[in-house]
């Protein structure tokens, strides 16, 4: 694979690498990797591995490059992240521990993103989501449900999400219901014994998507009702996002599930509910025995002309924050988030409160296996050297 090096017209300070990483697999799907180019404390190149087949030019690529640089890095203001808790567990050693459960069979590999296992991480999974799980019942006016996969279209398009987030939706489609349609993909499929290279032609339909999160179900059930108090919803489930490039592991997946709480009400009560949830939250990170911090952050706004000032906004205001988990010596992920939306889900989806008012939200989400994955990172994948508060719920 040819590699390339694009030198940035201008420099990105070390303080939004961070921010430059998260978008540069996205800037074209022939880059495979890349390596970030530092000189005296910032940020003054790429070195580029394109994918040979890839069929972008690499002088178009680099272009792209320093837009994304010039028009959504740059702008950013560099904010020193406020650490909000720190676990009083420290750890100088990890394990990478995929590769052996891979080899027993433990864990399977589906595809690009796609991973299941067995026993015990099933085990595993299913004791930390009961953990999360009781703090979301133990909130004032709590309930649960279940919620169906697909998610309309039209949930996203209420609050403008396709503007702000384009690089993550993955629609759900189906061939025209037409008798020549069928009998023209029955035909062809069967003569080249494969799907048609434009087959989407003859699938407009997009009324439906794969959810990237939770919380929009809940949203979407109270859509334009009043709600006679403050409210507390969880429910698990599958979520979607593409994100360009999956490592083989559980860190990031195409496919994966959350836990999700979401408080709607008062800004008041969606504040106290997300300061309790955090609170149960870092004890029980320090009751699993699990070092990590948990910071105050941004989402990952793509695209958009007003990119810098919406990550400004939600960091100045704490809108965010993740909870971050080491999985080695030099790298954490975010397992949660904690979020304060004020009456923006309200207004976009007229649901009131009491008063006739625009509810205030928030919601927590853990990416569940990203929760096991560090989890294993830190104790290892055997049973016998994990903390007895999970052994013994696992029984």
């Amino acid at each position: 694979m040819p590699t390339v090096h694009v030198r940035l017209s201008r420099g990105v300070p070390e303080s939004l690498a961070p921010e430059l990483m998260k978008r540069l697999f996205f800037v074209s799907s022939s880059i495979a990797e890349f390596e970030l180019i530092r000189e005296e404390g910032s940020v003054t190149g790429v070195d580029l591995t394109l994918h040979s087949t890839g069929g972008e030019d690499s002088a178009d690529v680099a272009a792209k490059v320093n837009r994304v640089v010039t028009e959504q890095v740059l702008p950013q203001r560099p904010l020193a992240p406020r650490v909000v808790w720190e676990s009083p567990v420290h750890r100088d050693t990890f394990a990478d521990t995929f590769p052996e459960l891979v080899e027993r069979g433990t864990v399977v590999v589906s595809g690009e993103g796609q991973v299941g296992f067995g026993e015990p991480l099933i085990s595993l999974f299913a004791c930390l989501d009961k953990r999360l799980r009781a703090i979301a019942l133990s909130l004032e006016a709590a309930r649960e449900y279940q919620y169906p996969t697909l998610l309309p279209t039209s949930v996203l398009d209420r609050f403008g999400y396709f503007g702000s987030f384009p690089q993550f939706p993955m629609f759900v489609t189906r061939l025209h219901n037409d008798l020549d349609v069928y009998q023209s993909f029955v035909e062809r499929y069967t003569a080249e014994q494969r799907l048609p290279d434009d087959l989407f032609a003859d699938c407009s339909n997009h009324d439906y998507c794969l959810p990237p999160t939770m919380c929009y179900h809940s949203f979407h059930q109270f859509q334009g009702r009043k709600l006679e108090g403050d409210m507390v919803v969880t429910a698990r489930g599958k979520a979607f996002r593409y994100e360009s490039r999956y490592h083989t592991s559980l860190e990031r997946l195409w496919d994966f599930t959350i836990r999700e709480i979401v408080f709607m009400g008062t800004p008041e009560f969606a504040a106290k509910c997300r300061t309790a949830v955090m609170q149960q939250a870092f004890a029980l990170m320090e009751e699993l025995g699990l070092t990590g911090r948990c910071e105050v952050a941004n989402d990952h706004f793509f695209t958009n002309a007003d990119t810098a000032g919406k990550i400004l906004s939600q960091r100045m205001m704490e809108l965010k924050f993740e909870l971050l988990l080491p999985v080695s010596a030099d790298r954490s992920i975010a397992v949660g988030s904690f979020n304060l939306h004020g009456n923006f889900f309200g207004d976009s989806f007229e649901i009131t409160g009491r008063d006739g008012g625009s509810i205030a939200s928030g919601c927590v989400g853990f990416g569940l296996e990203r929760l096991v994955h560090a989890f294993l990172s830190q104790h290892g994948s055997d049973p016998a050297h994990w903390p007895d508060t999970v052994t013994r719920e696992m029984g």
